[in-house]
């Protein structure tokens, strides 16, 4: 029997930091996107489908830009995040600008996916052997167990400015811990005023939004939701952060989540000046024959 998994593309931000649409910004040589290849990567490994998270205003130009072209090799759905999608009896508030993160993300999908998928950034390339170790983990995955494919630190970071990361802890093959660390620079957590407030070290364990999850995760992001929007609707710039989630999970017991690991360097464009170091690692993957 054929097995099912889809690939959750989070691509609703419009790139502040980058200045523009980065999750369309060509990087290859006949003008791919960096997620172009996530589902190069994603379709080898034996994912059959992608739903991409958008907001409606980029709709068209993403579209044009990147998802005709992906549809012609893989079945593809779009769901739509926006400030507004609140569940019943909220208001969004008019100083909100921006979605509610990552968490609101994944629960836009929830009328478009029915079985095991993964979760993505849209603007993050995550390597061949993270979409392989997750495709053959969902395959086999345990009832209540998630799982996630873990980078160390060091490789995650960008010489032009902070990157907000989930830093792990794994206890026995399975998540521990997961603090949503937003501002990272040089292994350094830094606060608002841009004091340091926090060191790791290189190897530390951090999710980048690599996510093997099964639909019951909607429900559970469906009622914490409302929670945070309880607790947070009115500061326009809280997030709700699936890693959040996640760690409530496993500190209830609900949820075991295995950690996957990759030996596969990550490369993204969180700023403009990130672009160029992209494009040359993936003219060298091409030149070694890794791509076409």
């Amino acid at each position: 029997m054929e097995f099912n998994a889809t690939l959750v593309i989070m691509a609703a931000g419009m790139g502040s930091r980058f200045g523009g649409l980065k999750q369309a910004e060509p990087v290859g040589k006949n003008g791919e996107a960096i997620v172009d290849y996530s589902v190069y990567d994603a379709m080898a490994a034996g994912f059959n489908k992608v739903v991409f998270v958008i907001k409606h205003s980029i709709e068209k130009d993403f579209k044009e830009l990147v998802g005709n072209r992906i549809s012609k090799k893989i079945k593809v759905e779009y769901a739509f995040q926006e400030t507004d999608d609140l569940p019943a009896g909220y208001t969004c508030p008019e100083t909100r600008q921006k979605p509610w993160g990552t968490g609101q993300a994944i629960l836009a999908c929830r009328d478009l996916v029915k079985e095991p998928f993964a979760v993505i950034n849209a603007d993050d390339y995550y390597g061949k052997t993270a979409f392989k170790v997750m495709y053959d983990e969902l395959k086999k995955q345990k009832p209540g167990e998630y799982c996630m494919v873990g980078f160390r630190l060091i490789n995650t970071l960008t010489d032009n400015g902070t990157v907000s990361r989930g830093v792990c802890e794994e206890k026995d093959g399975y998540l521990a811990d997961v603090n949503e660390v937003t501002k990272l620079k040089d292994c350094k957590a830094y606060d608002d005023e841009g004091n340091v407030i926090g060191e790791y070290a290189p190897e530390t364990l951090v999710s980048m939004n690599m996510w093997g999850l099964t639909p019951d995760i909607f429900d559970y992001l469906a009622e914490d939701f409302k929670k945070f929007l309880d607790e947070n609707i009115n500061e326009p710039k809280k997030e709700f952060f699936i890693p959040m989630e996640i760690d409530s999970l496993i500190k209830k017991g609900e949820k075991k989540v295995r950690v996957l690991s990759s030996p596969d360097r990550w490369y993204g464009v969180t700023y403009r000046e990130d672009k160029q170091s992209v494009v040359d690692a993936i003219a060298q993957m091409t030149a070694e024959g890794m791509y076409d």
